[in-house]
C-alpha cells in the first residue's frame, strides 16, 4: 500500500528504512523523499515509526483555587 503518492513510496519501503535505522519522518525523507512534496502523509510515516499523535494533557489548572488568600500572603511573606 502506498504511504506516499507524490513519490510512490509504499508502507513496505517506509519500514525498511525504518528498520535499518530511520526513527523519525525527516530521517524517512532524506531516504526516500517521502514526505517532502505536499506533507500528506507525514502522519501516516509517524504511525508507521510508531510515533503516533501525542495524547493531550490535562491542563494544570482545572478551575480551583490554587492557594487560599491566606496562604498566598504567607508563601509570598517566606519567598520574600
Amino acid at each position: 500500500m502506498y504511504v506516499c503518492n507524490c513519490f510512490g513510496v509504499t508502507e513496505a519501503q517506509v519500514q525498511r528504512h525504518a528498520d535499518g535505522g530511520a526513527c523519525t519522518p525527516r530521517q524517512i525523507a532524506s531516504a526516500c523523499k517521502a514526505g517532502t512534496d505536499c506533507g500528506s502523509c507525514v502522519r501516516r510515516i509517524q504511525a508507521i515509526l510508531g510515533r503516533g499523535a501525542s495524547p493531550r494533557r490535562e491542563p494544570a489548572y482545572q478551575g480551583g483555587p490554587v492557594l487560599s488568600e491566606a496562604e498566598g500572603a504567607d508563601a509570598l511573606e517566606e519567598a520574600a
